[in-house]
């Protein structure tokens, strides 16, 4: 262990399951020295094991959705009262596609589906920091992290609406991080990770197809949700305390590899 995190408080939200990248982030957050509280959407939590990685952590759970303006506040100031201060990091994992769900394709897309789908899983960080911001709830150097997925820059058919919708988060990030970094030195990243089988990941039609593609593609393979928290704790860390507004590949090398030797002899063979 190295304590990167000693002393640093934070919230981590979308901890679902052991299968979700929030949770593996809590886990390593906690090895690390952190004290931080949980948060999810109420119906997100009723379906979720959220209640074992709060005593696995020894954190506390603050439901609030990240849709809601007053929640979110009540979210900032009940977190700094059990935690003791400030907020030194937040995860920022929330992401939900209606229009996917009911398996509508991009071209046919349900407007008010997709309106729900930004709300939710960009609009919600802009809130996040919004809300952080006049409240000065997160410390000088304090570091935010959103998850996002290559989709905002190549076309995957399968992933429809939410292409667009992280495409937004990640704007946001890169504007937002402008300027809490000039008044608060508050730096903002997202983490562009593999194919991940999360629970939310492997309910995308062709999940199972695509992940076996991108693995041959890498030449380190896919990376892990387990690898990711890793990438994720040093972006709260202060390693990386002049890292801000970036969108960073955690992939394995995938986006950056036009095609694979494994791939071309796969084609050869045909």
């Amino acid at each position: 262990m190295y304590n990167l995190l000693k002393g640093k408080r934070g919230i981590i939200t979308g901890a679902l399951d052991q299968n979700s990248i929030a949770w593996k982030v809590a886990e390593k957050a906690h090895e690390q020295g952190a004290t931080f509280v949980l948060t999810n959407a109420p119906i997100a939590m009723r379906m979720g094991e959220i209640k074992k990685l709060a005593e696995k952590t020894g954190s506390e759970i603050i439901p609030a959705d990240a849709t809601n303006v007053e929640e979110i506040e009540n979210l900032y100031t009940k977190a700094q009262e059990v935690l003791g201060g400030k907020i030194d990091f937040v995860l920022h994992s929330i992401g939900m596609s209606v229009n996917i769900r009911k398996k509508i394709s991009y071209e046919d897309s349900n407007y008010d589906y997709f309106m729900k789908g930004i709300d939710v899983s960009a609009m919600s960080l802009h809130k996040m920091l919004s809300v952080a911001k006049k409240m000065d709830a997160i410390s000088d150097g304090g570091s935010v992290v959103a998850l996002t997925y290559m989709a905002a820059q190549r076309t995957y058919p399968f992933y429809t609406d939410m292409a667009d919708i992280k495409a937004m988060l990640e704007s946001i990030a890169r504007s937002f991080g402008y300027h809490y970094g000039v008044e608060k030195n508050v730096r903002i990243n997202t983490v562009s990770q593999s194919p991940t089988k999360t629970t939310a990941g492997t309910g995308i039609k062709g999940f199972n197809d695509f992940y076996d593609y991108a693995d041959s593609i890498a030449p380190l393979g896919n990376a892990d949700a387990e690898s990711c928290a890793d990438y994720c704790i040093t972006l709260f860390s202060d390693l990386t305390r002049m890292v801000t507004m970036q969108n960073l590949f955690h992939d394995g090398g995938y986006s950056s590899t036009g095609v694979s030797a494994e791939i071309m002899n796969k084609m050869s063979e045909e």
